[in-house]
């Protein structure tokens, strides 16, 4: 008997670059003639071209590292997105715009959030992919309290809508994909603001008995979500359903392009590929976040049996009845006011620590939607997904610490990309210096028997390859590029992020493995 054919390894591509945005102005053109944009922008693409522009580059190189159309690259034939979508298609991407300010001192919202520069470079892509005839679409779901018209100022978003409309006469159509924004104060909601949402509408979609969460063993009358009335949470998980509500202009188009910033997280210690997808939704009260109570008594509230958090957490119970009604507002922000006076902010509360077992699993259900739906409906009886996924993700400067909202800058100087979401992640948490054994989101996803969104088993299935590509002298956009293969633990940082603290001492790595690093016979690293 013959032995099986091995897995067809899944690659990603890494591309180093320098670890700030410093000197990058909206709306972020290249800084060299590419000869696969003449096309795009026809004789004057000189015209296009811009000051130093490092993170352009490194997305260009990410690509190619993936495999995207890899035998044009450095043609003017070369066109890595049409390699997974035909003229005339929809093409939406998703950036994490999660909130549009940092109150951390150590940190800027260039740790928050996806950064213009990479929007630019991915969109150039994309319209190249598309034609004439197509269309490019920028949707996000953003925290309900985030003001859009300040983080898309930031990303330039109406800096890139105004380039694309005089240069190409061509329109980036944004949308916000929330139907309300509040307005905290003390970490109280004290007005409620009602939203377009998505003009193509949304769709109610039953998991079912393919959710996460159908044989967790977690009891959904315990979930909470991202708002006060625990109904929509728990009405929606009740009964063997599992229902999500999501953008239709996402699931009804060709290509989604996930553009997750690299950071740690609160909920499931890491936010990425697989977390992103949370702002394709447009409720986010049907997002199970946590199980209310302590994990001694079925929760992953908080840990322990604190005397003070059990407390709290019953407080919170009866508050959530007052304030889902409009009442007790101010009672409400004076208690929170006093508890942050006398206990500060880093105790666990809400889940936020690695016992988290609800919000990873609400993930993962979100991707098994969007990877087995399409304009026609869902195919949760496919063998395999239905939709391609292309993920590239900004580490350009990474966050630590108190993620996903109030990071620490973390200078990297990185960008990966992937058609793979568990496999750009691997890489992603490698370069965190985070095991990924400890991170329940990419350990589920790896070993999950149901609906699967990753053809990664185990972490040798992973390939990284790193590209470098540096311009020759002189030569209008002609380069010199090498590639080097690399498995996953060569990656690993000397230095571990700062985890959130209620992951910390639980996922970091001591230090990176010694002769990890290895290469294709026919590489040369940028060094030579």
């Amino acid at each position: 008997m013959s032995a099986p054919a091995a897995r067809r390894r899944v690659r990603v591509g890494l591309a180093r670059t320098r670890p700030d945005y410093e000197g990058l102005v909206a709306p972020f053109s290249p800084d060299r003639r590419y000869p696969e944009l003449e096309e795009l922008w026809g004789v004057d693409a000189g015209d296009g071209v811009a000051g130093s522009n490092h993170v352009y580059a490194a997305v260009r190189s990410a690509l190619v590292g993936a495999g995207l159309d890899e035998a044009r690259f450095g043609t003017a034939a070369w066109n890595p997105l049409g390699a997974l979508v035909s003229p005339g298609a929809r093409i939406v991407l998703k950036p994490n715009f999660i909130r549009h300010w940092n109150p951390c001192d150590a940190g800027t919202l260039d740790s928050v959030v996806t950064h213009g520069s990479v929007l630019r470079a991915v969109a150039d892509y994309a319209w190249l992919a598309v034609g004439a005839e197509g269309s490019v679409v920028l949707a996000e779901a953003p925290q309900h309290d985030c003001d859009w018209d300040l983080v898309a100022k930031h990303a330039g978003v109406d800096a890139l809508v105004e380039f694309y409309a005089e240069r190409l006469g061509r329109t980036l159509e944004v949308i916000d994909l929330r139907r309300e924004r509040v307005r905290y104060q003390d970490g109280v909601i004290v007005e409620r603001i009602e939203l377009p949402g998505d003009p193509a509408g949304y769709r109610l979609v039953d998991l079912g008995a393919h959710s996460a969460f159908a044989a967790s063993g977690l009891d959904p009358k315990r979930f909470r979500g991202a708002d006060y009335d625990v109904g929509p949470t728990t009405d929606h998980h009740t009964g063997g359903k599992h229902e999500y509500l999501l953008s239709e202009s996402v699931l009804s188009c060709d290509l989604v392009v996930n553009l997750p910033k690299l950071k740690t997280h609160k909920k499931t210690g890491v936010t990425l590929a697989l977390k992103n997808l949370v702002g394709i939704n447009g409720d986010k009260n049907l997002l199970p976040h946590h199980c209310v109570g302590g994990a001694d008594e079925g929760g992953d509230e908080f840990p322990g049996r604190s005397p003070a958090d059990r407390l709290r957490s019953r407080a919170t119970e009866i508050a959530r009845k007052f304030l889902a009604k409009g009442i007790g507002t101010r009672v409400v922000r004076a208690v929170r006011r006093a508890e942050d006076a006398a206990r500060g902010s880093d105790f666990i509360r809400s889940g936020n620590w690695h016992g988290n077992q609800t919000t990873w699993r609400m993930c993962l259900d979100l991707n098994r939607i969007l990877y087995y739906s399409d304009a026609a409906g869902e195919h949760f009886d496919a063998a395999e997904p239905v939709r391609t996924v292309l993920t590239v993700i900004d580490g350009v400067v990474a966050g630590e610490g108190e993620g996903p909202l109030a990071p620490t800058d973390r200078p990297l100087g990185a960008v990966l990309a992937s058609t793979d979401p568990l496999a750009v992640d691997l890489a992603a948490v490698e370069l965190m210096g985070f095991d990924a054994a400890q991170l329940p989101k990419l350990d589920g996803a790896m070993r999950d028997s149901g609906l699967r969104v990753t053809s990664v088993r185990e972490r040798g299935d992973v390939e990284v390859v790193e590209v470098c590509d540096e311009m020759r002298p002189g030569s209008e956009g002609a380069s010199d590029w090498s590639s080097e293969s690399l498995v996953l633990e060569s990656l690993r940082a000397d230095e571990p992020f700062i985890a959130h603290p209620g992951w910390r001492g639980q996922v970091e790595f001591e230090r990176a493995p010694q002769g990890s690093r290895v290469r294709t016979a026919e590489a040369a690293t940028c060094a030579e």
